[in-house]
């Protein structure tokens, strides 16, 4: 086994390796499930969430759409903020003394407990959904933009500045695109963040969307439907990390060097 593997390039192997074990988990979950006579009540099958997805594929669509917008525009917000406030933290050391330790604290209350006061200010629908989404996602943008700009060396600074630059300049021209990897590896953290936030704000506060398909699921005990949602969830932000690797490969390429040679 081990001689096989050696002989398929590297590449190829990083690219199937996610799929093979992806494939190995969802057998081995079957197997179990099969071999035990798991009731689809507790643990649903593969196959059985599979026939779900067929059997309710237009319900599940509809709230599938639902989530992505909502998520995105929350997301979307989001980076709007984190991108302006990271830029101001870190291009100032009053300000990063000042809000940083706010934001942290801001960061460890648990988002969930908002919901019921954006029910009251906005209703229930699609405003809790998008703000949670946002509340939930920007910390991770803001704090690494902060540190991308934060810790450009001292060193190059000064020279930067001997030969006439302003501080402006060296934060636009050299701080900005250095922090470029920092702003690509938050947004991969910040829309699983996002989706996350949208659905719990979902089941509680909404009457459409991926969560609010996992409440009625489980109140009708379908879980094999409710195990689908999940799924359909999962593969959205899947697909969106993917997204912003594929676009990190190409803008920052630069800072990827060491897996070139792969």
């Amino acid at each position: 086994m081990s001689t096989l593997l050696n002989r398929i390039p590297p590449a190829q192997l990083e690219r199937w390796a996610p799929w093979a074990l992806l494939v190995i988990t969802l057998l081995i979950w079957q197997a179990l499930c099969s071999a035990l006579s798991v009731s689809e009540y507790i643990f649903p099958s593969p196959a059985r969430i599979a026939e779900q997805m067929v059997e309710f594929h237009a319900e599940i669509l509809k709230h599938a759409w639902r989530t992505l917008w909502v998520t995105m525009v929350g997301f979307g917000l989001a980076i709007v903020v984190g991108v302006m406030l990271g830029f101001l933290i870190g291009s100032s050391r009053l300000a990063y003394a000042a809000i940083y330790p706010l934001m942290t604290a801001f960061n460890a209350l648990p988002k969930a407990a908002f919901i019921p006061i954006l029910v009251v200010w906005f209703g229930i629908g699609v405003g809790p959904a998008v703000l949670t989404a946002f509340l939930i996602s920007f910390f991770p943008i803001t704090v690494n933009i902060a540190t991308g700009l934060a810790t450009l060396e001292p060193e190059l600074e000064d020279v930067l500045r001997v030969l006439g630059a302003r501080r402006w300049d060296v934060l636009i021209k050299v701080g900005l695109p250095r922090s470029m990897p920092y702003f690509f590896a938050s947004l991969k953290v910040a829309i699983t963040l996002a989706f996350v936030g949208t659905t719990v704000s979902e089941m509680t506060a909404s009457n459409e969307g991926i969560g609010y398909l996992l409440i009625s699921a489980g109140s009708a005990m379908q879980m094999g439907l409710a195990f689908a949602g999940l799924v359909v969830v999962g593969a959205m932000a899947m697909v969106m990390y993917e997204l912003f690797s594929f676009v990190e490969k190409r803008t920052t390429a630069w800072a990827h060097r060491g897996s070139q040679g792969h």
